[in-house]
């Protein structure tokens, strides 16, 4: 009886750390944000190096790796996960080993294949020094951007509104002050009217001394006084007598003569 034949090891395959037996754990469905997990196994880094044969099993051991994937199939079948041969000529879920900076940056997408040349993006994961994480989504990073965007402006708005409150406050005090200022100055100071009334005095007698008043004009006749009432034996022969003030400037408008 012939034995079938033994199909060759590739180097790639890891059998030092098969998948764990019984049911496969559920998996996270497309989409759902896994960014906050972080996978690293330690005693597997220090067994096997970290290149881009031997990465995928590396991924494999993640709870990012989807057991339904088309690479998982060519791995039952003793082929390289990554074969790129193979996975255009398979359909449905599959990983693509995308950018590689041996050893510390390895960058697989996860995408949906419909055809050869079809496939559709779903999410991107990366090995950074021996650490496996999700790649956060273009919505997250922008929302997570703009979040921040706007907490610091209103930090700032914040800091600016303070500082006005007391710019304000100190103009308010100085307003204050200056209304204080203001009646202060507005009260009278008796010492200095005392001294401009000395000075408008002393300039008053160096003034030389007023005009003698106009003569009356022809026909004018001034009018009794109570004093010639009570005594008219005082005016001599019916002479007008000239009064003692001017009729015209001190006894004012209401009493001056019409023509």
């Amino acid at each position: 009886m012939a034995t079938p034949p033994v199909l060759p090891q590739l180097p790639t395959s890891f059998e030092a750390n098969p998948p764990p037996m019984g049911p496969t754990p559920p998996q996270q469905p497309p989409g759902t944000d896994m960014t906050g997990i972080c996978f690293r196994d330690q005693l597997w880094l220090n067994t096997y190096p970290l290149d881009r044969n031997l990465v995928f099993d590396y991924f494999a051991l993640s709870p990012f790796y989807d057991w339904t994937c088309n690479n998982e199939q060519l791995r039952s079948q003793s082929i390289h996960p990554l074969d790129l041969s193979h996975l255009l000529k398979m359909t449905g879920t599959e990983y693509m080993l995308s950018e590689v900076m041996e050893p510390h940056l390895f960058v697989f997408r996860k995408q949906k294949r419909d055809s050869a040349e079809k496939v559709t993006p779903m999410l991107t994961y990366y090995v950074l020094d021996g650490s496996i994480y999700q790649a956060p989504q273009l919505c997250s990073v922008f929302a997570a951007r703009v979040g921040r965007a706007l907490y610091y402006i209103s930090k700032a708005f914040g800091t600016a509104a303070s500082k006005l409150e007391k710019i304000g406050y100190v103009d308010s005090e100085n307003e204050g002050a200056a209304s204080e200022s203001k009646t202060g100055k507005e009260v009278i100071d008796f010492k200095e009217v005392k001294r401009i009334d000395h000075i408008l005095a002393s300039l008053q007698r160096k003034l030389p001394p007023a005009p003698p008043p106009p003569s009356f004009p022809e026909g004018y006749v001034p009018q009794p006084t109570t004093e010639d009432e009570k005594g008219p034996e005082t005016q001599q022969g019916g002479e007008p007598q000239l009064p003692t003030v001017d009729p015209i400037i001190d006894q004012g408008p209401a009493k001056r003569m019409k023509f």
